[in-house]
């Protein structure tokens, strides 16, 4: 008498397609409150970057490809909500990438500080990856409509110290209940 035997990891088609919904929803409404402005959510004029949070959160337990992918979905659904120049989709695979590159090199453990301190470092990272683009749109634009050079490297420090800090503070939020998720 044969048995059929299913493998132990399968998992049935409703728990993936919860899984699937959870993690989209979930990216959703990072899109959606990423043009909110609520009170006490902005510093110097500057919003969490609610997708930057999206990114580390998915990376860190992920290859790198997976990162970069994570990255470049959420960098064009951005970059569809606003102008293409400067592209988000460049800085969010570069996220995606080092966090996940994080996760290998094991320099990290997870919990909610070392989550924080990615997204801190990982927000300075992107807001300089956006002033680069800026920069490099102004030196072969004559008619640029970004502000000079020296104004646009004074704003980066301003803006990514402000978006490190919210980002990271806010980072757990994002973190805690999906992390709690993908486990299950």
């Amino acid at each position: 008498m044969t048995t059929l035997r299913t493998p132990v990891n399968r998992i049935p088609y409703r728990q993936m397609f919860l899984n699937w919904s959870v993690t989209v929803g979930s990216v959703v409404l990072c899109l959606l409150i990423l043009p909110v402005r609520l009170p006490g959510m902005e510093l110097l004029g500057v919003a969490p970057n609610w997708l930057l949070i999206w990114v580390v959160a998915w990376s860190v337990k992920r290859s790198q490809f997976q990162g970069a992918i994570a990255g470049l979905t959420l960098g064009l659904l951005q970059d569809g909500m606003t102008a293409h120049q400067p592209t988000h989709t460049l800085s969010l695979i570069i996220v995606g990438l080092l966090t996940a590159r994080l996760q290998k090199q094991r320099y990290i453990q997870e919990d909610f500080i070392s989550v924080a301190l990615i997204v801190f470092g990982m927000a300075v990272i992107a807001e300089t990856v956006t002033a680069i683009q800026i920069s490099l749109y102004d030196l072969f634009q004559p008619s640029s409509p970004y502000p000079s050079l020296p104004e646009v490297w004074l704003y980066h420090q301003r803006i990514a110290l402000s978006s490190a800090i919210l980002s990271s503070l806010w980072a757990p939020v994002v973190y805690y209940p999906l992390n709690r998720w993908w486990e299950k």
